[in-house]
């Protein structure tokens, strides 16, 4: 009798890309299609590429003298607003960046006020506006919002000394509240956000109805001794809303350790541990479900975490970068 044919499961697609920065490259974001890549490095250029329907060519389509000292970071906004990139820099300079042209670049909106180098950025989800949090090595935090106004305007609020020393992550909750079985309100909105500092301090925040932005005195009273970072905060990342009566934050550190925090609708946030690392955890990321938890390390792997049905997180799969 023959056997069985069975098909082997096609490996996904994998590329490499040269793209020829003359330094260090710092960050890398696809945009929210997945068709345009941003690098940024600390020979002051951010790079655009084309990348290809199955994602293993990408062409060079601009190439951005942005600022005056390394870039830490890029951030797309939502394609509602454009396309718009921002960037962050040791310059202590926020820009924000538009393609008004095909591949021409224009710089639209630059903040300049922090003291210190601006290390890390994000953009709101696009339901509470074009609104970018900033994170500085001076200790605070900045929420640029645009205005929607011809004269191109923006709001610009500060939290000083939201840590001590300096802030290294920032990350925006998913724009929909958590969803409760007895109580659903699909139309519920949240606009909150997670940094990370020098001070080994992960802290919420919550944005008001006037714009002001206060700390979420809930999770800080959870974030104590034995739960809590004891070296610098490296990364913090919210996790997408998947509908679920749950919201989740992680955060790395450099005491090699990751921590997932998650609060029922209603409850309060409880922490948990993932394993230790063998080097310090540099970033994290969530897939889009909000279910897969990236982990990058120091000595060059890459983990991959998921919670199972009995609440416990293991590991996936290791990648390691040889």
């Amino acid at each position: 009798m023959a056997a069985a044919m069975v098909a082997a499961p096609q490996a996904a697609p994998q590329a490499s890309l040269d793209t020829q920065h003359e330094d260090m490259i710092h960050d890398v974001q696809l945009d929210y299609y997945g068709r345009r890549l941003a690098t940024c490095s600390s020979d002051r250029i951010i790079k655009i590429f084309d990348v290809s329907p199955d994602q293993t060519q990408h062409t060079l389509s601009a190439s951005i003298a942005a600022h005056e000292g390394p870039i830490w970071q890029v951030a797309w906004a939502h394609p509602k607003f454009g396309s718009v990139l921002a960037s962050c820099s040791y310059d202590r300079k926020v820009c924000v960046w538009k393609e008004m042209q095909p591949q021409q670049w224009t710089k639209i909106y630059e903040y300049a006020d922090h003291q210190s180098s601006v290390n890390a950025i994000s953009f709101a989800p696009h339901e509470l506006g074009l609104k970018l949090a900033c994170a500085s090595a001076d200790g605070s935090i900045s929420i640029l919002t645009w205005r929607g106004t011809g004269d191109n305007s923006w709001d610009e609020r500060v939290v000083p000394n939201a840590h001590q020393i300096g802030c290294n992550s920032i990350s925006w909750a998913p724009a929909a509240a958590p969803a409760s079985s007895t109580t659903p309100n699909p139309t519920a909105m949240q606009a909150a956000l997670v940094t990370g500092g020098c001070d080994g301090w992960v802290r919420v925040w919550k944005l008001t109805d006037s714009g002001d932005v206060v700390p979420d005195e809930g999770f800080q009273s959870v974030y104590q001794d034995p739960n809590r970072h004891t070296g610098w905060i490296r990364d913090v990342a919210w996790a997408p809303s998947v509908g679920l009566p749950v919201q989740t934050i992680a955060s790395c550190a450099e005491d090699k350790t990751v921590m997932i925090w998650s609060q029922a609708q209603g409850g309060k946030w409880v922490c948990k541990r993932l394993p230790p690392f063998e080097a310090v955890v540099w970033r994290l990321s969530w897939s889009l479900a909000g279910n897969v938890l990236a982990v990058s390390a120091g000595d060059g792997k890459v983990t991959l975490w998921k919670e199972g049905l009995d609440c416990e997180w293991r590991m996936l799969e290791s990648i390691n970068d040889a």
